[in-house]
């Protein structure tokens, strides 16, 4: 096809930014991550070669196929060197509505018309990204989720100023490089995936704030019960499984009981005052080893490397 998306770039080559490199690179796209100065070119790299490696290691990628992305893949620096050819652009930079504004706002200005302008933020308003832009037509909302070569869904969020004709050219490209694309049809505040997940974290954090459980069992009941479910099984769908009748009458009796706070648990609170932050630092809310910190991440890599394998 004459208009088939074939140039993207990224802005951002860091953890976010070179998974989604890796994506569009494996799908066949010529990639340019922009890079800023020599740490984040080192970063993106070392990030590329290695996720690369897991994958061949787990039988998800061949030789052939490692080397393809890698020639489809370049870093530079230079900002019109960057956007030349760009046909899609991903916004991968740090969630602060100010840059991510003025970057917007720089790139509608020298991109023409046709070009797409994507940010990847996971919660921030893409209308008020997207304010000080011209084009606010072209302007949308891509939420990758973190590892974005490994997990499939993509966040498509539209503005009241994004055309419809954008927003299916992004859904079609996603398709067709080998994601799951959902249309999130209001810019509101954690889409759907963060909404959804923020509300199970704040009752989780709320049975461990009023004793009911510690923090392991709470995850050993996420785990091992409903969990096992939701890969298979949404909400939606179970609810239709049980009966809306049963499901009515669940809620009308636990609704009351659930956390219901506009304001973040005391837990996490006290422990970025104490400066608790988790695997950063070894204690959060659970106190970890290095040891511990890594066969976690290696536990979640390679869970989603088995479902990538199928």
């Amino acid at each position: 096809m004459k208009d088939q998306i074939q140039h993207i770039t990224i802005f951002g080559p860091g953890m976010m930014g070179s998974g989604i490199g890796i994506q569009c690179a494996k799908a066949g796209c010529q990639v340019v991550l922009r890079a800023r100065m020599q740490e984040e070119e080192d970063y993106a790299k070392e990030s590329i070669e290695r996720n690369l490696r897991d994958m061949m290691e787990n039988d998800c990628l061949t030789q052939g196929e490692r080397e393809r992305i890698l020639d489809n893949i370049r870093i530079v620096y230079d900002l019109e060197e960057a956007v030349s050819k760009a046909q899609l652009i991903f916004e991968c930079v740090i969630e602060d509505m100010q840059i991510k504004q003025d970057l917007f706002a720089q790139l509608d200005a020298i991109c023409p018309p046709e070009v797409i302008l994507a940010t990847n933020t996971s919660v921030m308003s893409i209308t008020q990204i997207a304010s000080k832009s011209v084009h606010r037509e072209r302007i949308l909302g891509t939420h990758f989720w973190n590892p974005a070569f490994l997990v499939p869904l993509v966040e498509i969020i539209r503005t009241q100023d994004t055309s419809d004709q954008v927003v299916e050219r992004v859904y079609d490209f996603l398709k067709e490089a080998g994601k799951r694309p959902v249309k999130v049809n209001k810019d509101v505040p954690g889409f759907i995936g963060n909404r959804l997940q923020h509300a199970l974290l704040r009752e989780a954090l709320y049975i461990v704030e009023n004793g009911i459980a510690d923090p392991a069992t709470v995850d050993e009941a996420v785990r091992y019960g409903f969990g096992m479910r939701t890969p298979v099984l949404g909400p939606m769908e179970h609810a239709d499984m049980v009966g809306t009748d049963l499901s009515l009458a669940i809620q009308q009796y636990l609704l009351p009981y659930l956390a219901d706070s506009a304001s973040p648990s005391s837990i996490l609170t006290d422990c970025v005052a104490r400066g608790d932050l988790g695997f950063k630092t070894g204690k959060g809310i659970q106190s970890w080893s290095r040891e511990e910190v890594a066969a976690s991440k290696r536990r979640l890599n390679d869970h989603l490397l088995r479902q990538l394998k199928g």
